[in-house]
């Protein structure tokens, strides 16, 4: 123990630079063995002068740090994260991207919880724990402050001209490539959470601070005729539902026997806002069009349920999930998803069916037109098999491991399945309390997903890939509507024009305006263009 105190390697940075390099980068050389082939005289040109640009960078990068109480403290936390990205994009195919970072700092314990496997210990012990322990017990020696300052200072412009040097003589290799695989550079660890979290800080540090109102005019259409009868629209939520494994778009397995009993409607073509929930709900309720969404404006600007407040709808946000995002902090909303009930909830969270519990309390209250939405748990994974009862488990054997590289490919997907099974029956049990709502009310039913899902295409699992290299998986979505037949006469809705439709392609941008048209609102921010159902509407 006392030899380890004072082990001291020939320089921290660049020792820890080297090694997170060759060992905490292995889906990057992994990737790069891929475009360029294995090692050979011609691959070493490109590898050599790659791999000193990153360990320049990186000694650039740590050399901002190297003052006493702050150099090993800023190692030890890179070490630990880069092990933790490493295994995570080994494990899962993830990239770390703003959006990937920003779902992590919002991930709840329970989430984590699902991820924690013996694999992942022995990766962050090995990869992380270890090579951190070594710089902890260093001993160091520093030059007085000043001094040490000037030191750092020589040192970032050696590296940075040895960097513009390498970039200067090897540019057009290294250009091509990355022009023809973008995706390197989300796998650039740890240079990738870096870059990553200095874009989320900017669009904190820029975004608007002071609420930007829409839709103040909104009010309900005048409608003489429909005067005696108030609209209760339910908006299901979906959470990680790909439209491939829905038997309504055509997937080949009985996963909505429930929905194939009743009059719906389901869109084939609908594509998501983002791939994590971090991103597409905010998106999904604003006005802004996924090319123009901005994260940090959006916080601060009115969205779709701001509109409809203003149009005198009563807004209820009901969630079995980890939050809304910040969507509906300026209506009434009620978390249910650690309620202690025997039937409907396990030891850590709810089934779906629990966003259902006493809601017809909530209608008998209603004196106004209401707009409720149901924020489900849905297919998170990827405990796929604890979201649904288990009366649910239709297809089996079911994958019941957090690694799901542990299990087959088609154990992973009958999980998954059979967490879509259980959405149907849950969409079911909302269409028959609006049919038991339609004496009092022009009932209508919503259901979207956030975005979707990969269960092991080309060895990616889970969601959150950067949205230009996400596979269509990730971004598919199913979209499926009910109406109570007087909503449908009293709209002027065209089932035939609707089923005509169902092709058509539309996005998590047409879901602001089909809303308000669906509430019928009239307000200068409704662009009919946008709304789904008004090309129906007689």
């Amino acid at each position: 123990m006392q030899q380890l105190k004072r082990l001291a390697l020939p320089d921290p940075i660049l020792s820890s630079s080297i090694f997170l390099i060759l060992f905490n980068n292995t889906a990057l050389w992994r990737e790069l063995f891929k475009i360029k082939g294995g090692v050979s005289v011609e691959s070493l040109v490109f590898y050599t002068p790659f791999f000193l640009v990153l360990m320049l960078l990186l000694t650039l990068f740590f050399s901002l740090f190297r003052f006493k109480y702050l150099l090993k403290t800023v190692l030890v936390l890179f070490l630990l994260a880069a092990a933790a990205i490493d295994y995570f994009t080994l494990a899962y195919g993830v990239l770390i991207d703003k959006g990937m970072v920003q779902n992590a700092l919002e991930t709840n314990a329970g989430e984590v919880a699902e991820l924690l496997t013996r694999q992942m210990f022995f990766h962050l012990l090995i990869f992380g724990g270890i090579p951190a322990a070594f710089i902890a017990r260093m001993r160091l020696i520093y030059k007085p402050a000043l001094r040490q300052l000037f030191s750092n200072f020589g040192t970032l412009l050696i590296c940075s001209g040895l960097i513009i040097g390498l970039c200067y003589f090897f540019y057009g290799d290294y250009t091509s490539i990355y022009r023809n695989n973008r995706q390197l550079r989300y796998l650039i660890n740890p240079v990738n959470l870096v870059d990553s979290s200095v874009s989320i800080l900017k669009h904190k540090l820029r975004g608007q601070h002071t609420l930007i109102p829409v839709g103040m005019d909104a009010k309900l259409a005048d409608d003489p005729k429909h005067a005696g009868k108030k609209r209760l629209t339910v908006l299901v939520l979906g959470e990680t539902a790909r439209a491939a494994n829905f038997a309504l778009d055509g997937y080949p397995r009985p996963t909505n026997p429930y929905l194939s009993r009743e009059s719906v409607f389901s869109f084939t073509n609908v594509h998501s806002c983002g791939t994590a929930t971090a991103a597409s709900v905010p998106c999904m309720f604003s006005g802004f069009s996924r090319e123009n969404y901005d994260p940090a404006k959006a916080e601060y600007t009115e969205n779709v349920l701001d509109v409809l407040s203003h149009a005198g709808i009563k807004v209820l946000w009901r969630n079995n999930n980890d939050g809304c995002k910040n969507v509906c902090k300026r209506v009434s909303s009620e978390d249910l998803s650690h309620l202690k009930l025997p039937d409907l909830c396990r030891a850590e969270e709810c089934y779906d069916e629990v966003l259902l519990y006493r809601l017809q309390a909530y209608v008998d209250t209603l004196t106004s037109n209401g707009m409720i939405v149901l924020h489900q748990k849905g297919s998170h994974g990827p405990g796929y098999h604890l979201r649904h009862p288990p009366k649910f488990k239709v297809f089996s054997p079911e994958c019941h491991q957090a690694n799901l590289n542990d299990c087959s490919r088609q154990e992973v997907i009958n999980a998954y399945d059979n967490t879509i099974v259980y959405t149907d029956f849950f969409l079911e049990k909302v269409i028959q309390f609006l049919k038991k709502n339609a004496a009092q009310y022009d009932t209508a039913l919503l259901y979207v997903s956030d975005h979707g899902e990969s269960l092991g295409e080309n060895n990616v699992y889970l969601h959150g890939l950067p949205y230009f290299v996400a596979p269509d998986e990730q971004k598919h979505v199913p979209l499926i509507t009910w109406f109570s037949k007087d909503f449908i006469a009293h709209n002027k809705i065209d089932s035939a024009c609707l089923y005509q439709h169902k092709d058509t392609s539309y996005s998590h941008e047409n879901l602001f305006h089909s809303l308000l048209g669906l509430m019928n609102v009239k307000t200068n921010v409704y662009n009919a263009k946008l709304d789904i159902f008004a090309t129906c509407k007689a």
